[in-house]
């Protein structure tokens, strides 16, 4: 099996969670934060739906320029599909030897790391995407949103 066959798995499984969670954020809520230094929930929401961007980056380009956030949950939503559409197909086309090739993040010049691109897409995305989705779990239980089940049973979703 190719790795990017594993990687897309995974893409998928979290995608699908992704996108019924944030199918249950209230535009009317979209502003709301739980603190002054906290993203709003709107904010919150339009970073998970564009993280998946950040597999195109990473596997095609050097650059980074942060979109704004999405004004409706059904902008979010549409915003998730459309990335995570382009995401899948850019990693499906991959190689191995590319997905195992060296990707190093700098900051002024200045190396941060250097890591395969198969471990960045893993931290960088897979895995910032859960942590965003965990907070927005949260958010939403705040506003006493049901939370729908994303690894098992939730008290909302038995």
């Amino acid at each position: 099996m190719a790795f990017k066959e594993a990687l897309l798995a995974e893409f998928d499984h979290e995608i699908g969670s992704t996108r019924r969670l944030l199918e249950r954020v209230p535009d009317a809520q979209l502003h709301w934060k739980p603190h002054e230094k906290s993203y709003s929930l709107g904010d919150l929401s339009g970073h998970i739906a564009n993280l998946s961007t950040w597999m195109n980056r990473i596997l095609e380009s050097t650059e980074f320029d942060r979109p704004s956030s999405p004004a409706s949950t059904h902008e979010t939503l549409d915003r998730l599909d459309l990335n995570a559409k382009s995401a899948r197909a850019t990693l499906a086309a991959q190689t191995d030897a590319s997905l195992l090739a060296a990707w190093t993040l700098k900051n002024g010049g200045r190396e941060v790391f250097t890591m395969p691109r198969t471990s960045v897409l893993r931290s960088f995305v897979f895995n910032h995407l859960i942590h965003h989705r965990g907070q927005l779990t949260v958010y939403l239980r705040l506003q006493n949103v049901p939370l729908p089940s994303l690894y098992g049973p939730t008290a909302d979703e038995p």
